[in-house]
């Protein structure tokens, strides 16, 4: 499941270049995967593909979309209007991947009535009023920490069953929620400890300018031989 928007993204990509067909190594390529888990993957959608010739793009890019439910609108509203929020709000990706932006909310009174990517902000207190008259599918919560909680709470109880959580800060949500958490200093954790690995660990002999392992690492390393 979670490599089929990463599929859908290459094979949107290979569309727009006009390309018709593409093999599964090709597309695996494209994908970041191995040809032979690719292949598994869209066997699962009855999507074999054509010996000598590949998968025709088209209807792969179709099959993925309805296994994904991106052959109809999702309407999705924007609770927190700060950097992030704005952000979102002007991405262009939404609408062509099946999402719709209904609804812009803030607490904030100096940005409640501000005109974003032809929105107009409204306050929080009609959340409920939004969700209800627009139909909203999926909330995104980009506020702060100490008010996600809160906001996941209201969006719960008024019908919403997914939430995307930009907010640093983990959601306690009932049985049949799903929540999806981004967390972008989390990803630039994984990547620093990645990069630490490679210049050869916090133990390694690259920890230091110099080649020089770091004070008292030579000791820890001797007690847990030990």
């Amino acid at each position: 499941m979670a490599r089929l928007p990463v599929y859908l993204r290459a094979l949107t990509g290979l569309q727009e270049r006009g390309v018709a067909t593409v093999s599964s190594e090709e597309l695996a390529a494209a994908a970041g995967v191995n040809s032979a888990k690719l292949r598994k993957d869209l066997s699962h959608l009855g999507s074999y593909g054509t010996r000598g010739v590949g998968y025709e793009v088209e209807y792969l890019v179709y099959q993925i979309s309805r296994e994904l439910g991106l052959t109809q609108d999702w309407v999705v509203a924007i609770i927190g209007v700060g950097n992030l929020g704005r952000a979102l709000a002007g991405y262009g990706g939404f609408a062509s991947r099946g999402f719709r932006v209904a609804g812009l909310l803030d607490a904030d009174d100096s940005i409640v009535g501000q005109e974003i990517a032809g929105m107009t902000v409204q306050h929080i207190d009609r959340l409920e009023d939004i969700i209800a008259g627009h139909g909203v599918s999926i909330a995104v919560i980009a506020t702060p920490a100490g008010a996600a909680q809160g906001v996941c709470d209201r969006v719960v109880a008024a019908g919403v069953t997914s939430v995307l959580n930009f907010a640093p800060v983990v959601l306690s949500v009932p049985d049949g929620v799903d929540v999806r958490k981004v967390d972008l200093s989390i990803e630039l954790q994984i990547l620093a400890f990645h990069e630490q690995r490679k210049a050869g660990g916090p133990d390694g002999p690259a920890a230091l300018p110099g080649g020089d392992a770091p004070p008292g690492t030579k000791q820890y390393v001797e007690t847990v031989e030990a």
